[in-house]
């Protein structure tokens, strides 16, 4: 059992949803980006995506491009991102921590190198978007075998012939993109959601977290309302970058856990 198996298995029992969020890691300074991180918590985030910057992140969108700009022009790496982590785990034990980007990064460290140091840091899963299913033996099958969850994207284009080559080996969690297309492009719709969280229930035990296009704490509440959590990244990317006070940027984290929470 992972934090994120555990974190899942208490919200189940006491019948709440999940808040997820995502933040890059380095963005817009590393000290600015730990103190968000290490605030996260407080702020009602059950699960934290850190994003591992990458100079070519094909499935986000201007905002989270940006933040990733800022963090590789502010020198952050994967050895400081890591190193970020291990900073959280000093202060908290127990909240899920995914580490969130493209392979690239790992590939240049080494598969067995980066999972050996991810665990030892106090990560809990990977999203990796750009090694699909058939390539789960680069990474996904020695990243379970660590002890560490692979998530799986599922999308409104996952139709049901993919669906089950996608739950195949995914752990944790499912993350369903509510849009078809790069982060913070499109509002997702809960009436468009609903169906489709459904159909993946149908064929997994584990929980469906759905993210993109959910910005205000209403959207939050009815996503989640809808699924077992959301997930916000670009509204809160976007704060950050601009500049906002940490407290400030914990303050409208509050308040999207707080819609989520109340589904």
């Amino acid at each position: 059992m992972t934090r994120i198996d555990t974190t899942f298995a208490r919200l189940r029992a006491d019948g709440k949803k999940a808040f997820v969020a995502y933040i890059m890691a380095g963005d817009t300074d590393e000290a600015t980006s730990l103190a968000v991180m290490q605030g996260l918590p407080g702020a009602g985030v059950d699960v934290i995506e850190l994003g591992m910057p990458f100079t070519d992140p094909m499935a986000d969108g201007p905002t989270i491009q940006a933040a990733g700009q800022r963090a590789l022009e502010g020198g952050m790496t994967l050895d400081k991102v890591l190193a970020m982590v291990r900073s959280f785990r000093l202060t908290d034990k127990t909240t899920p921590i995914v580490a969130m980007g493209y392979y690239n990064p790992i590939y240049s460290r080494g598969v067995d190198r980066f999972l050996a140091d991810a665990k030892t840091a106090g990560i809990d899963g990977l999203i990796v978007v750009d090694l699909p299913p058939e390539e789960d033996d680069e990474l996904c099958i020695p990243a379970q075998k660590a002890g560490l969850n692979f998530i799986r994207l599922a999308t409104p284009t996952t139709d049901a012939k993919r669906l089950p080559k996608v739950l195949q080996n995914t752990s944790g969690f499912v993350y369903y993109v509510s849009v078809t297309g790069i982060t913070g492009a499109a509002a997702a719709v809960a009436t468009d959601v609903a169906p489709e969280v459904a159909r993946i229930k149908r064929s997994t035990d584990l929980p469906v977290i759905v993210g993109f296009g959910i910005s205000t704490p209403d959207q939050a509440r009815a996503i989640a309302s809808v699924a077992d959590g959301c997930v916000v990244g670009s509204a809160i990317v976007k704060d950050i970058g601009a500049g906002m006070p940490v407290a400030d940027v914990l303050a409208r984290i509050r308040a999207l856990a707080d819609g989520a929470h109340s589904a």
